[in-house]
């Protein structure tokens, strides 16, 4: 790609917008002390993603390389704070003026990274405690308005992978459409494939409705923004701080979880969820949780199901539900699970906005740092207690998430090479033919684009 081909606009001020329009002298003068200082380079990465919303690719370093003379600068008003741009994506601009939605997640970026930074400095959460953990996400979610007190459950969140077909993609929609027409409202993780799609077909199904008011929720994180940028439907967008937050955020706030065709994110959303379902202080608490899609996709929950079986036991499969090809009834089947969750928080007085009472364990709330000795250092044993096993493969899959997409896991894997997973015998064999299963059905990175592994399965005896 020729670089110098690349539209941009050379300076814009946009004025502050939502939450951030109410600010005190004392929290402007904090945001301007950090925004202008090491926060500054993050913001700027995620302002540039959002700004790049239509990205054909899924590499942030690639974006960053497109764009090296992009800027922004906070300037401070009596009105909260202006933000000027320097050499931003033309594609975020219709006639000069940027595009609504976007100017709308620019501001949730300033919120999320340079407020919070900011606010960290007269918060008193210790993050190495589990309850405090539970509480920073609820302050960060609850900031964002994310939150809607004395609404029936009714927030179905929907996992699955950017890399997706077409005929993936459109199942995930008839499902987002089925659940719209029933009232549920959508969160995901903001980007592409089966993120968009059931928000696109929700839509429709709210429109159908005149529902005028869809909630469709967008959960990302610094470091992988720029390879999932915002898809243009999603009108809430939160910035968790990591993946183990962003993924409590998911569990918390959400009824339920339909789970699509994916890859190795895909994977670690579902043994997180799996980790936290099969807890025995979790028993007796509904959380419908169905895998889906359509029939040419069968093959990959099948796979996925086998693997579960056999590294965690047949048991943990009762925690889900494999529906191949109906998205009817998979909207019904959540929306009765939905039911069960209400009489549940109801009898147990429960909040419906947030789920308090989910316990989830430590190790998967603590982050987990993508490093080649930690990752060489994660020992899948199947005789290893089942939420320890369940947290260190999340982990694995995490790991290769961050080697594929993520700046740092990229950086360590072009210094180090390919990161080591080490494991017994039949657990790594079983590994290793899912991840090629994943490589041969193209999960791992955008159509039309070369994979090449960042991990090495090692097997012990």
């Amino acid at each position: 790609m020729n670089y110098n081909d690349i539209k941009t606009i050379d300076k814009c001020t946009i004025a502050a917008r939502g939450g951030m329009t109410l600010l005190s002298q004392e929290e402007i003068n904090r945001m301007m002390a950090v925004g202008q200082g090491g926060v500054h380079e993050l913001f700027r990465k995620c302002c540039l993603a959002v700004l790049n919303h239509d990205a054909s690719d899924d590499d942030a370093m690639a974006v960053l390389q497109r764009y090296p003379d992009f800027n922004v600068k906070l300037i401070p008003r009596e009105r909260g704070i202006h933000l000027q741009f320097t050499n931003a994506p033309a594609q975020a601009f219709v006639d000069g003026k940027m595009i609504s939605g976007i100017r709308d997640s620019i501001f949730a970026v300033l919120r999320d990274i340079v407020f919070q930074s900011a606010q960290a400095e007269v918060n008193s959460f210790d993050l190495q405690q589990p309850f405090d953990i539970t509480n920073y996400v609820f302050e960060i979610l609850r900031r964002a308005e994310v939150h809607e007190y004395g609404l029936e459950p009714n927030l179905v969140v929907c996992w699955g992978g950017h890399a997706i077909n077409r005929v993936e993609y459109q199942y995930t929609k008839d499902v987002g459409y089925q659940l719209g027409l029933r009232g549920a409202h959508i969160c995901t993780g903001c980007g592409t494939g089966a993120m968009k799609g059931p928000m696109k077909g929700a839509s429709v199904g709210h429109a159908k409705q005149r529902i005028d008011n869809g909630r469709y929720v967008g959960l990302t994180e610094p470091s992988i923004i720029a390879a999932e940028a915002p898809n243009p439907i999603v009108n809430n967008l939160v910035i968790m701080p990591d993946i183990e937050k962003r993924l409590e955020a998911f569990v918390r706030l959400g009824h339920g979880i339909i789970v699509f065709p994916g890859g190795v994110g895909t994977a670690e959303e579902i043994l997180y969820l799996i980790g936290i379902l099969s807890d025995k202080k979790n028993q007796g608490i509904p959380f419908p949780f169905i895998m889906t899609g359509p029939k040419e996709s069968a093959d990959y929950f099948y796979q996925i199901d086998e693997f579960i079986r056999f590294t965690l036991g047949d048991e943990v499969a009762d925690l889900y539900e494999i529906i191949i090809d109906d998205a009817e009834q998979v909207a019904v089947k959540m929306m009765a699970g939905m039911s069960a969750v209400k009489l549940h928080r109801s009898r147990n007085r429960i909040s419906y906005y947030f789920n308090w009472a989910l316990h989830i364990d430590e190790k998967l709330q603590f982050p987990f740092i993508p490093t080649h000795e930690n990752m060489a250092s994660l020992k899948l044993y199947r005789d290893r207690p089942l939420g320890e096993l369940a947290a260190s493969l999340r982990a694995a899959f995490s790991g290769i998430v961050a080697g594929n997409v993520k700046e740092f896991g990229r950086q360590q894997v072009m210094e180090h090479g390919v990161y080591q997973i080490h494991g017994e015998t039949e657990l790594m064999d079983k590994l290793d033919t899912l991840l090629k299963a994943f490589i041969d059905q193209k999960r791992m990175k955008l159509p039309g684009s070369e994979y090449v592994p960042v991990f090495e399965v090692v097997k012990e005896n």
